[in-house]
């Protein structure tokens, strides 16, 4: 494994409510010197969670949701922040209740994923839910969430729709389909 840089200065060059930018002056082992600027999240929040909710053995929900980032509805699976005092199980059942109106009887922490490691310190716990019952719980999204699902077959045809680009989301949905069927659980 390869030595890791000696960071000469790490400094936040700015800050605003939801981000902090952190820019960090970096030494290799070769002695080349950069200067690199990411996103952290140093002890800031409890994390974050997204969850695979499966309809049925093949089908999988998705919602569709503004966001800020693309300016523009995007296709996506439910997800959103811990609260304190939850643990990553709960955030999502509470997440899937206020985003899709679905909760979960068998929730299992499957893995975390990360966005964009050469910028960001951020991950996402990936949770897969199954044995879904409808239940609502009111949320903080400005407007009413839509709820759509994907066969778990068909992520190429998913992947190809302009309203589908959260990368996390399909990586998950991959992952999840592909564990289930190392199980025997799914079949094409």
């Amino acid at each position: 494994m390869p030595q890791k840089p000696q960071t000469l200065e790490a400094k936040i060059v700015a800050k605003s409510r939801l981000f902090t930018v952190e820019q960090v002056q970096l030494r290799f082992s070769n002695g080349v010197e950069r200067t690199y600027e990411r996103l952290v999240n140093k002890g800031q929040g409890y994390g974050a969670v997204m969850v695979v909710a499966m309809r049925d053995a093949r089908t999988a929900l998705l919602i569709e949701e503004y966001c800020g980032g693309t300016d523009d509805y995007q296709l996506s699976l439910p997800k959103g922040l811990v609260e304190p005092g939850e643990d990553v199980l709960e955030a999502a059942n509470r997440e899937l209740m206020e985003e899709a109106g679905f909760g979960a009887e068998q929730l299992e922490f499957l893995t975390h994923l990360s966005l964009s490691p050469g910028y960001m310190s951020q991950k996402i716990a990936v949770v897969l839910a199954r044995n879904l019952y409808e239940k609502r719980l009111p949320g903080d999204e400005p407007e009413p969430i839509r709820v759509d699902q994907v066969d778990l077959y068909e992520l190429s045809e998913l992947n190809a729709r302009s309203n589908f680009t959260e990368g996390r989301a399909l990586a998950a949905l991959y992952l999840v389909r592909d564990l289930l069927e190392q199980r025997g659980e799914l079949q094409r």
